[in-house]
């Protein structure tokens, strides 16, 4: 199954009607007056989440009159940030970077999931998605994806690829991608994309799968080499990165999207606020800049919290059914 961010709308649109844009102009009495709002970052410092938040913070801090601060809290797959931010108080002092992996991924492959990722946050808005590719050292011997396909072939269990955790979005490419070559690639699982990247620059693990937003640097000084990206056509700022689909694997075109969540109980008027501010930043020029560099692909429209709430949820149920599919279940340690 080709897994994108149109199909996911797609079985949204065919089970609920669109609900109204919230209201603007929204203010909640009291909110934001006692101080810092902290806004998690569900994997470490350097990865996809925490290069999101920090350009969203400052412009959120601006606009709310209070500090927004970003903690890293990352583990297992970004389940551990997620549920710290299921639990909080619903007083709009803890905001998360919803994320695919921890919200749309975890629940297809953790039976004992300690959240349900539609029920117990309060979904504020979609920021947008960003492909992932599967990168190794720029001196390599896997010049293109068939040599590296044809690698493992040869070497069961044996060529390995990091990603930032076990039950993540990147840890299910490498098995989706095992499970359509035929082939048995070896996980080498990290708390995130930066010390995975580190290991593979190090010479540690050969190849990883990882979103580009967080690896655009070292595809520009020529440390990594792209053997696929996954999104469904070449984008326009790496013209000569290959798809997956057009090396023969089109079921292999997804992305890692992030957005903006809560606990579930939030104020409606402060779901509002920050919702308003969300979109105003977006539109920014200085973060419209820099969701270009890290090659964030913003929303064409952007969704109501209804709309995302189903998003969510319809993703969920789609890599649910591909985790079943693939036979994948693990267990949180």
């Amino acid at each position: 199954m080709k897994i994108t961010r149109r199909t996911v709308l797609a079985a949204a649109a065919s089970t609920l009607a669109v609900p109204a844009v919230p209201r603007t102009g929204w203010a909640s009495p009291g909110w934001p007056t006692k101080g810092t709002i902290r806004l998690i970052a569900t994997f470490p410092p350097g990865g996809t989440a925490d290069t999101i938040s920090r350009i969203l913070a400052p412009k959120l801090s601006a606009a709310l009159g209070t500090q927004v601060v970003v903690e890293n809290k990352p583990g297992a797959g970004g389940t551990i940030g997620s549920d710290l931010a299921a639990k909080a108080p619903a007083d709009g002092y803890t905001l998360v970077i919803s994320h695919a992996s921890p919200l749309g991924i975890a629940p297809g492959i953790y039976p004992k999931l300690p959240y349900d990722v539609v029920k117990d946050f309060s979904h504020i808005s979609l920021i947008g998605h960003t492909p992932n590719v599967l990168i190794v050292p720029a001196a390599s011997p896997y010049k293109t994806l068939a040599d590296y396909i044809a690698a493992a072939r040869a070497r069961p269990d044996d060529v390995a690829f990091g990603s930032s955790g076990i039950g993540s979005n990147t840890h299910l490419m490498g098995e989706l991608l095992s499970g359509l070559a035929g082939v048995k690639l070896k996980h080498v699982p990290y708390k995130g994309s930066a010390p995975s990247l580190q290991d593979m620059l190090a010479g540690a693990i050969p190849s990883m799968f990882d979103p580009i937003t967080t690896n655009v640097p070292h595809i520009n000084a020529g440390k990594v080499r792209v053997l696929a990206i996954s999104s469904a056509t070449r984008i326009a700022m790496y013209p000569d990165m290959p798809t997956f689909a057009e090396q023969g694997f089109p079921q292999m075109t997804t992305s890692t999207w992030v957005g903006v969540s809560g606990p579930k109980g939030l104020a409606p008027e402060v779901v509002a606020r920050i919702y308003d501010e969300l979109q105003k930043a977006y539109k920014a020029p200085d973060v419209t800049e820099r969701f270009k560099e890290v090659v964030l692909l913003p929303e064409d429209k952007a969704m109501t919290p209804a709309e995302y709430a189903r998003f969510v949820g319809d993703f969920a149920a789609i890599w649910t059914k591909v985790s079943k599919t693939a036979g994948i279940s693990l267990e949180l340690g």
